[in-house]
C-alpha cells in the first residue's frame, strides 16, 4: 500500500494513522470488528497516555455496546484526571448516557445539576458561546442556549423517572421558556396529567397538535401527542362532552328518563335524534 492509499484507507474507515496503541485500538474497534480486542488497546493508550483523551471516551463508548457500562463509569472516574480540561465536558456527557443505561437517576441529576452551575458561571464550551459538536455524522453549531435546554430537559426528565412530577415541571417550564420544542412539551404534558391538571395538559397537547412546537411535524411525536391524548381522556372526558346533561344522572333519574322515553316512542317508529343521544350516553354510563 503507498502512501496515498494508505491515506485514502484511514479517511474512509476513520482510522487514525500511525503505529500507537491508541490506532490499533481504532484498527481492532472499526476494521477487525473486534471490541473486546480494542479495549486492551484502548486500556494500554490510556496507561502510556496515547491520545488518552480520545482513548478512554472511546473505550467507555465501546464497553456500553458490550453491557458494560458500570466498568465504563468506573473507567472514567478513575482516569478523567489524565484528561484535558477540554475532554472533561465531553467525558460528562458520555457518563450521563451511561448512567442513564444502567438506571443511576441520582448520579445523573447531581451530574445534570453540575453541568448548569458550569454554564451559569460560564465555564461550559469552554467559555464560548457556540461550539461545534457531532449529531448523525454531522458537524452542527449548537449554542450556548440550546445545550442550557437540552440540559433542563434531560433533568426534567430524570425527574419523572423519580417520580417527581412537579420537580419536573417546574424544570419543564424552565426549558421552555429557553427553548422550546415538541419533545419537552410532550414532557411536560405527561407531568401535568400525573398531577391530574388536565385542562393545562390538553392546552399543550393541542398546541403541539397544531404545530406550534419544533418537531411538531415528526411522525413520532404525532405518534406520541396521539397516545398522550388516549391517556388524557381515560381519565378525563374531552371539552365537548363534560357539560352536557346526562353525564352526572342518577340511577332514578335514568329510569325516569326511560319510561318518558318509552312512552313518547310508541306512536312512532323511531326515536327523535336527541333521545338517540340520551340512549347512547345512558349506556356510557352503564359500562
Amino acid at each position: 500500500m503507498d502512501k496515498k492509499e494508505e491515506e485514502q484507507f484511514h479517511v474512509f474507515y476513520k482510522v487514525p494513522s500511525g503505529d500507537g496503541p491508541y490506532v490499533r485500538a481504532k484498527h481492532a474497534q472499526l476494521i477487525m470488528k473486534d471490541p473486546e480486542g480494542s479495549i486492551i488497546w484502548f486500556w494500554k493508550a490510556i496507561n502510556e497516555r496515547d491520545r488518552v483523551d480520545s482513548a478512554l471516551k472511546d473505550m467507555a463508548v465501546v464497553m456500553k455496546q458490550l453491557d458494560r457500562s458500570e466498568e465504563a463509569i468506573e473507567a472514567i472516574k478513575s482516569f478523567r484526571y489524565v484528561c484535558s480540561k477540554q475532554a472533561q465536558e465531553s467525558l460528562d456527557n458520555v457518563l450521563l448516557d451511561l448512567f442513564k443505561k444502567c438506571g443511576k437517576v441520582e448520579e445523573q441529576i447531581v451530574l445534570l445539576k453540575q453541568k448548569l452551575r458550569q454554564i451559569y458561571e460560564g465555564k461550559l464550551f469552554n467559555g464560548r458561546p457556540i461550539k461545534i459538536a457531532r449529531s448523525h455524522g454531522k458537524k452542527i453549531q449548537v449554542t450556548i442556549t440550546q445545550e442550557t435546554a437540552r440540559v433542563l430537559g434531560n433533568l426534567g426528565w430524570a425527574y419523572m423517572q423519580k417520580g417527581n412530577f412537579m420537580a419536573a415541571e417546574v424544570v419543564y417550564k424552565k426549558a421552555q421558556m429557553i427553548y422550546s420544542d415538541s419533545n419537552k412539551a410532550c414532557n411536560l404534558a405527561q407531568c401535568l396529567i400525573k398531577q391530574a391538571r388536565y385542562d393545562e395538559a390538553r392546552y399543550i397537547l393541542e398546541d403541539v397538535w397544531r404545530g406550534k412546537y419544533l418537531g411538531s411535524d415528526n411522525t413520532k411525536t404525532k405518534n406520541r401527542v396521539e397516545e398522550l391524548f388516549l391517556e388524557l381522556d381515560s381519565k378525563q372526558p374531552p371539552p365537548f362532552l363534560q357539560n352536557i346533561p346526562g353525564l352526572d344522572l342518577d340511577d332514578d333519574f335514568i329510569n325516569g328518563l326511560d319510561h318518558l322515553i318509552n312512552e313518547w316512542a310508541r306512536p312512532k317508529s323511531r326515536r327523535l335524534p336527541i333521545f338517540e343521544e340520551i340512549y347512547t350516553f345512558r349506556d356510557q354510563l352503564a359500562c
